[in-house]
């Protein structure tokens, strides 16, 4: 595989994991409780992609009454029955003329009809009239949502893609994984599995081999540099990396370092305690990395920004309509610590709530590119086949009032991402976090 391949194929997973990460849980009550995938330090260097359209989710949903009716039509008709919403109002006319339509569809195609289908694409249909960050997600893509999003899955801890050649190749391997006690490696062909050759199938079949299998073992045969190896591998609960930390000392100071990958529902965890290990370093400030972090549950921002601030300070706020609700911290202290704060074009929602929270209410200092601007709040429905869809509900403010959405989060100081990091990708020539190094050491 070429540089060049390496890097479209890390772009093409990059932008998947941005997508399927991007979701919001939020709900209405201030004090809420908190209810893919990680690097042991910040993602290497890719040029910008381009913005991708993150959203939040949450798991109370408010079903409109349109999309009810729509989905129990999947699971038995009703036609002919005079329809109400959940309130016992009648239903508009239109919704009348939609179902005399569908109905006269399924009586007069000359050709046979999956009436599923045809109800998932009318639903896929309204909700393409809303906003761009209302969609549909199909049992795939809500599976994998949800496994970024809960922060663990049932597996044997390797990412994979089909190379240029067809082939499964393995992207990366998790830490203490089955697969990483084994010795898989990123680069390494997988070619067999229980024996069966499985050396150009598409990734999707292989996985949903692996799913459907029963055995809490399989085997796994692969090509390193030409030989064939073979492993056995246990399949278990992966816990995914969302937080890393590491220090820095510059000029007689020691900062301390965490990146944030994603804010799933682990996250608050892992951050508290990789926040707690550098205090116990006797850090003097910290450095807190966003960038390419496109959101997630807004419970773990919560959660994250309860570490700084005590009860009294606001941390966001959330318009339905013309009530505007403030949201406050749940934590206990205030912390007296200078912060910086790296971000880029690829930061959004949860990522632009603890930022400006933080730079509102802690006065952190904001360095790198504007945010990406994603300022709505979006509810997800599950369907009971295992699809999903996420409507926009809400508007989502900054500590202060103000709406981010398709303006971000303007930087303190605005350092672009070097070309000799995007080449030599390594601490040494990220200038925009030896800026923050310098900042903080003064």
């Amino acid at each position: 595989m070429t540089k060049k391949t390496e890097l479209e194929t890390m772009e093409k997973l990059k932008k998947l994991s941005l997508y399927m990460g991007s979701s919001d849980d939020v709900k209405d009550k201030p004090q809420a409780k908190e209810p893919k995938v990680n690097k042991d330090d910040k993602p290497k260097p890719q040029k910008q992609p381009k913005k991708t359209k993150p959203t939040f989710k949450t798991s109370e949903v408010v079903i409109l009454m349109l999309i009810t009716i729509l989905i129990s039509l999947i699971f038995g008709s009703f036609f002919g029955a005079k329809l109400f919403n959940s309130r016992g109002e009648k239903v508009e006319s239109e919704l009348q003329n939609f179902i005399n339509d569908y109905q006269y569809i399924i009586d007069n195609y000359n050709g046979k009809i999956d009436k599923k289908k045809l109800l998932e694409a009318a639903l896929q249909g309204m909700l393409g009239e809303l906003d761009d960050n209302s969609i549909f997600l199909d049992k795939n893509n809500a599976k994998n949502f949800n496994i970024n999003l809960q922060g663990s899955y049932v597996g044997v801890g390797i990412e994979i893609f089909n190379n240029d050649e067809g082939e499964i190749e393995i992207n990366r391997v998790l830490d203490n994984s089955p697969a990483a006690k084994q010795g898989l490696k990123t680069g390494d062909v997988i070619v067999k599995y229980n024996n069966e050759d499985i050396a150009k199938m598409n990734i999707d079949k292989f996985v949903s081999k692996v799913e459907k299998s029963k055995s809490k073992t399989i085997n796994l045969t692969y090509r390193r540099s030409g030989e064939l190896h073979m492993v056995k591998l246990n399949i278990g609960e992966i816990n995914l990396k969302s937080v890393s930390a590491k220090t820095f000392n510059k000029d007689n100071k020691k900062i301390g370092y965490l990146y944030i990958s994603i804010f799933a529902s682990n996250t608050g965890k892992q951050f508290k305690e990789q926040l707690t290990k550098l205090q116990k370093t006797n850090i003097d400030a910290l450095i807190i990395d966003l960038r390419f972090n496109s959101g997630g549950y807004l419970a773990a921002a919560e959660n994250i920004l309860s570490q700084f601030l005590d009860s009294s300070h606001p941390i966001y706020q959330i318009q339905k309509g013309e009530k505007i609700t403030k949201h406050y911290s749940r934590g206990s202290k205030t912390m007296n610590m200078d912060i910086a704060i790296l971000v880029n074009g690829n930061s959004a929602s949860a990522s632009e709530v603890v930022a400006s929270a933080l730079s509102e209410q802690l006065d952190a200092l904001i360095i790198g590119e504007k945010t990406f601007g994603k300022g709505t709040v979006q509810e997800l429905q599950d369907l009971t086949d295992g699809d999903k869809f996420k409507i926009t509900t809400k508007n989502w403010l900054t500590s202060k009032g103000k709406w981010l959405d398709k303006k971000g989060l303007e930087p303190d100081i605005e350092v672009k991402l070097s070309d000799e990091y995007m080449n030599n990708p390594d601490d040494n020539h990220d200038n925009q976090l030896q800026t923050a190094l310098t900042k903080l050491s003064k």
